[in-house]
């Protein structure tokens, strides 16, 4: 599968993500390969970046990261978003998908 989701850049990563808001649960679902992205799921719904936020609290809890290092560079209102993670490489990334 390609890696297209998942670019090194300056001092970090991007990710792309697909976001279900409104969910029974907040998780990182994984990759789902045919929309070749991060699948997350929130229970906040869809409203006042109210899902934004938790997709990025979601995010910092998974990989250890602070929020604070974390920004939605696309996809703001959008279920398909990419998020910027500093001090994160790729490698980390896979390593946490891979003991899933």
């Amino acid at each position: 599968m390609s890696l297209d989701w998942l670019r090194e850049v300056d001092g970090g990563c991007i990710l792309d993500i697909y976001v279900q808001p409104s969910a029974s649960r907040t998780e990182i679902v994984g990759i789902e390969p045919w929309r070749e992205r991060l699948k997350i799921s929130v229970i906040a719904r869809p409203h006042g970046g109210e899902a934004n936020r938790e997709v990025l609290q979601a995010l910092a809890g998974w990989t250890g990261a602070s929020v604070s290092g974390m920004s939605i560079v696309s996809g703001h209102s959008s279920r398909r978003k990419s998020v910027k993670i500093e001090d994160i490489g790729p490698s980390r990334i896979n390593n946490l998908l891979e003991g899933r």
